[in-house]
């Protein structure tokens, strides 16, 4: 789910609320993702028998998806102050490409970006060493 691409023409204060909007339920779906790996991890712990290696393996995760709950939190708390500006704004002008506005929003969308490549490969690795571990 690539929800940040960058447009290509100058956006209104709307335009730039949407995708705030969107961003932040794309980071709700995400937390609610990882807390269900947290829980398939707590299973897979309470089930028992699993070897050393593979509780390795589950500790890398859970410290990874500690560590995107963070980054999670922290893009939620740029995304809703980002918020708080177009809110000031709070018309249907054009922002200029340049303006302080436009470049803090392609900011925010570059963290978005660079945090969906990234959970997007940690839940590939995650969901690929789970079937690992499910079929033993």
């Amino acid at each position: 789910m690539n929800t940040a691409t960058a447009p290509a023409t100058p956006r209104t204060i709307n335009e730039l609320g949407s995708d705030l909007n969107t961003w932040l339920g794309t980071l709700r779906c995400y937390r609610e993702e990882i807390m269900i790996f947290e829980h398939r991890m707590e299973e897979l712990v309470a089930r028992g028998g699993l070897p050393k290696d593979e509780l390795i393996k589950l500790e890398h995760f859970q410290n990874q998806f500690i560590r995107q709950t963070e980054v999670i939190d922290e893009l939620r708390h740029d995304l809703k102050q980002h918020e708080n500006t177009l809110e000031a704004e709070a018309t249907d002008r054009v922002i200029p490409r340049d303006h302080s506005i436009d470049i803090a929003q392609e900011t925010l969308r570059d963290s978005m970006m660079t945090f969906e490549k990234l959970y997007v490969e940690l839940k590939a690795e995650y969901t690929e060493w789970l079937d690992t571990v499910n079929k033993n």
